[in-house]
């Protein structure tokens, strides 16, 4: 199995981009995984909220394959424990899915389009973060999820 991060847009913050690229190394010991930036969506002062997802939504579909598997971060979604996270990764690993795909959306959320699209959706917290610190925070969930299927001395429960 391979990992697809999508999110929206780039980050500007030149620490947090460090810290992210430093657990995507970490990470590549474990599994694939691509990190893929979908360009901002230009003149959104002229689009509305919905107008705003739906544009979105199709950028998202658009770079997902027949046999991805995708899953959504939403503050909607489940939230897991980190040993949870870890089994739900293996599930993942086990099920045979040649890629599980995740996306952070914009600043609105997904359209309906891609809500029917996803196979489930998770959560990181009740609270709000920006969609750049979410990004560092899934990746290393990810990074700690694998250390913790391996047995490896990173996740202290």
């Amino acid at each position: 199995m391979k990992i697809k991060l999508l999110v929206i847009g780039k980050t500007d913050d030149k620490n947090l981009n460090q810290l992210i690229e430093n657990y995507q190394k970490r990470l590549q010991h474990y599994i694939g995984f691509q990190l893929e930036v979908i360009p901002d969506i230009k003149n959104v002062k002229n689009l509305s909220e919905i107008q705003q997802k739906e544009k979105e939504g199709e950028l998202i579909l658009s770079k997902l394959q027949n046999t991805d598997q995708l899953v959504l971060l939403d503050e909607k979604g489940k939230e897991f424990r980190s040993l949870d996270f870890a089994d739900f990764l293996q599930k993942k690993m086990n099920s045979g899915i040649k890629q599980l795909v995740l996306v952070i959306g914009g600043p609105y959320g997904f359209s309906e389009s891609v809500y029917k699209k996803a196979m489930g959706k998770i959560s990181l917290s009740k609270m709000t973060f920006s969609h750049q610190m979410i990004r560092l925070f899934i990746v290393e969930q990810l990074y700690r999820g694998f250390t913790i299927l391996k047995n490896e001395p990173y996740h202290h429960e």
